[in-house]
């Protein structure tokens, strides 16, 4: 097992079950070392220089969308590879449809910024790429946008993959609900969003858990906390709906594409109770910033035997192997950088 400077490995109760701890910083921490520049709405700042007015803070988050968008670095062919990057940039506009803010800046045109950026910031390992998409104007953000543009910027820092790593997650079912279409919808990748996630994270670390799972207003399974979920019975795959308020994730339908087609195990998009996630076979979550990663047990009820399942270990070596490159009929799925 390699050493992932970003998590923290911890040991968990029972054979061959290991945790990780969740990350100590978020996505817009300023991480250890800075990328060299930032995009911003259209130009490449240093990063010291890549700065906003304070009375800025507050109002354009509550508008804000964003993407969580990975790079896997190859070494031997010394390439880095952004992953599914026209999906995720196809999502940010639909994210910024249903907030009425318009983009200056076409699909085509942020992929290049993002190619150039990475390129810039010289990245030769895993990285973790972060478009925003904010009014600028410091309209309060609770006032009828009208259609208006949005100024974006990009991060990117260095991340490292769990991929590989061979280690479990614990879960805990939140007392929080769901938010719903009819409230904030959850499809759409907006920062306010994660303010339900948020307590559902603080909750479920509180209580010795990993991640948490959330139900929604109809008592069914959901999702996780900054990640989708999928449980296996009796060797298929089951997972909530996009109706059972979950984000769209670019990740779970890669998932759902490479079980089906590739690894041969069928997939159901269903309502699933909660107590459905006790009595699984295997259980696992998937995201961008997650990956994907076995859960050993759920409410202190162990899943499995507690380790790793033989359909989530196919899966995690199959989707290792796609992101890094090396299986070639899925190479339209990456952009390379160099």
């Amino acid at each position: 097992m390699h050493h992932n400077p970003e998590r923290t490995l911890a040991s968990h109760r029972g054979p061959n079950r290991v945790t990780h701890e969740p990350p100590k910083k978020d996505d817009f921490a300023q991480p250890a070392e800075p990328a060299k520049y930032i995009w911003m709405s259209g130009k490449m700042v240093d990063w010291n220089k890549a700065l906003i007015h304070a009375t800025m803070l507050g109002w354009s988050s509550i508008s804000m969308v964003f993407e969580g968008i990975r790079g896997y670095w190859n070494a031997d062919e010394e390439q880095l590879s952004v992953f599914h990057l026209d999906a995720h940039l196809t999502r940010l506009m639909r994210s910024m449809k249903v907030m009425r803010m318009t983009s200056p800046w076409s699909v085509d045109e942020l992929r290049s910024a993002i190619v150039r950026l990475v390129s810039s910031n010289e990245f030769t390992g895993d990285c973790y790429i972060q478009p925003i998409a904010y009014f600028g104007d410091g309209t309060p953000g609770y006032l009828p946008a009208s259609g208006r543009p949005g100024e974006i910027s990009i991060f990117s820092r260095k991340s490292s993959s769990v991929l590989g790593e061979g280690s479990t997650i614990t879960c805990g079912v939140s007392s929080w609900t769901r938010i719903s279409d009819n409230v904030m919808p959850p499809r759409v990748k907006a920062i306010a969003n994660y303010q339900n996630n948020r307590y559902v994270a603080d909750e479920v670390s509180l209580n010795g858990h990993d991640f948490g799972i959330i139900l929604n207003q109809q008592g069914k399974v959901s999702e996780v906390s900054y990640a989708c979920i999928f449980i296996v019975r009796d060797g298929v795959a089951i997972t909530p709906p996009l109706t059972a308020g979950i984000l769209e994730s670019i990740t779970r339908d890669v998932v759902i594409e490479l079980l089906r087609d590739e690894l041969g195990v069928p997939v159901v998009e269903r309502e699933a109770d909660r107590t459905e996630l006790y009595i699984a076979d295997e259980a696992f979550i998937c995201g961008t910033g997650a990956e994907s990663q076995a859960i050993s047990e759920i409410d202190r009820y162990q899943i499995g035997d507690g380790g790793i399942g033989t359909v989530v270990t196919r899966l995690e070596q199959h989707f290792h192997d796609v992101v890094r490159g090396r299986v070639g009929d899925r190479s339209d799925w990456l952009t390379g950088v160099y």
